[in-house]
């Protein structure tokens, strides 16, 4: 890294105080706001530090990305959050501009910054911005649960949840209610909103549950799937996307729904059972699809009917998800599962084979 000329004058009068011991190179490094390793590569000798390189006229050569530096501007005028590796790209193929990628990111640090200000948002303001996407009809919907509470404890029920599952074109809605988060339960709520939106998106997003992933990973590594939830989607033909960790706004269509069903369905109303809960739901989608939707601005019901021609297919045959287990079958041609014995056919079996279970 060469240090520009700015930083090079801040980094030299420190010198002398990091020769006596006076500062440390942390404290320089929180001083001057440069990398620790940056200021002891030329402070501790590694390197010189050495003034900028001038011209024969005697000039401070100008750098590289001076040149581009309003083409630059004029991207992040047009969308503030624009990623280095997009804009790189970009004067690569539409200005057939050859530039270093870390120069873009240097510029881009003291770049953004101005150009927010100019567009007046604040420093704040920038670091909570988020990029709007919006994607083709049927290309994504997004899952999410909610947890109803104790709306049916009164009829014995403990506890009850909704499974939601909204288009994210149209934001056409589907809810259903359950007593059971279990895998069966899960993508029963899938094959009812299939049902319900007369097809398959091609992608549905999740965040890490259980049902669809097996573990927790680190950052960056491979998400390993439950093997339930891709024999699913494989069956209906759709790609699993998994939320990188605490990523809430990548699904926010689907969470935002979860709060519009507990207001306009539930709220302020009785129920005995999960099947009026449902039919609550089923007679509030008209007046759902009947609304102007706030952020694409058209009614729900009319982008919903785009969104719906162009879902694929469902399957000839629906896929029945089951909890598989393994059990030893015993000499008397039984099994146990669950406190109970379960009988196997005695000419397909032997004693102490392995055999599956699906509950």
């Amino acid at each position: 890294m060469v240090l520009d000329p700015h930083r090079w004058l801040e980094l030299r009068r420190f010198r002398g105080l990091y020769e006596s011991g006076a500062m440390s190179l942390r404290e320089i490094a929180k001083e001057t706001g440069l990398n620790r390793r940056t200021v002891t590569k030329y402070l501790s000798g590694e390197a010189p530090v050495a003034p900028p390189k001038r011209t024969t006229e005697g000039r401070q050569q100008g750098r590289v990305v001076d040149e581009v530096a309003p083409l630059i501007d004029a991207m992040l005028r047009s969308e503030i959050l624009l990623k280095a590796s997009v804009i790189h790209e970009r004067l690569a193929s539409e200005y057939q501009v050859t530039i270093n990628y870390q120069r873009v990111k240097i510029y881009l640090q003291e770049a953004r910054p101005r150009i927010a200000e100019e567009l007046g948002i604040s420093p704040g303001e920038l670091a909570g911005l988020h990029r709007r996407f919006e994607v083709v009809p049927g290309a994504q919907a997004q899952v999410d649960w909610g947890d109803e509470g104790k709306v049916l404890a009164h009829v014995g029920i403990p506890k009850v949840y909704s499974f939601h599952m909204t288009l994210s074109y149209s934001r056409d809605p589907f809810c259903c209610f359950t007593t059971s988060q279990d895998l069966a339960s899960f993508f029963d709520c899938h094959r009812a909103a299939f049902a319900h939106f007369g097809g398959v998106p091609m992608t549905i997003v999740y965040d890490r549950t259980k049902t669809v992933v097996r573990r927790h990973v680190a950052p960056g590594e491979a998400v390993p799937l439950h093997p339930e939830a891709v024999a699913f989607s494989g069956h209906y033909d759709f790609d699993i996307d998994v939320l990188a960790a605490y990523r809430p706004a990548g699904k926010g269509r689907v969470e935002r729904q979860v709060l519009i069903v507990r207001d306009h369905v539930l709220a302020g109303r009785a129920f005995s059972s999960t099947e009026e809960m449902n039919a609550a739901f089923a007679a509030w989608v008209p007046l759902r699809r009947a609304k102007v939707h706030g952020t694409h601005g058209e009614i729900v019901g009319h982008r919903a009917v785009r969104d719906h021609m162009a879902l694929r297919p469902l399957p000839s045959t629906p896929y029945v998800v089951a909890q598989r287990h393994l059990r030893h079958v015993g000499k008397d041609c039984l099994v146990a599962f669950d406190a109970n014995l379960y009988s196997v056919p005695a000419r397909k079996v032997r004693p102490r084979q392995l055999v599956e279970i699906r509950a």
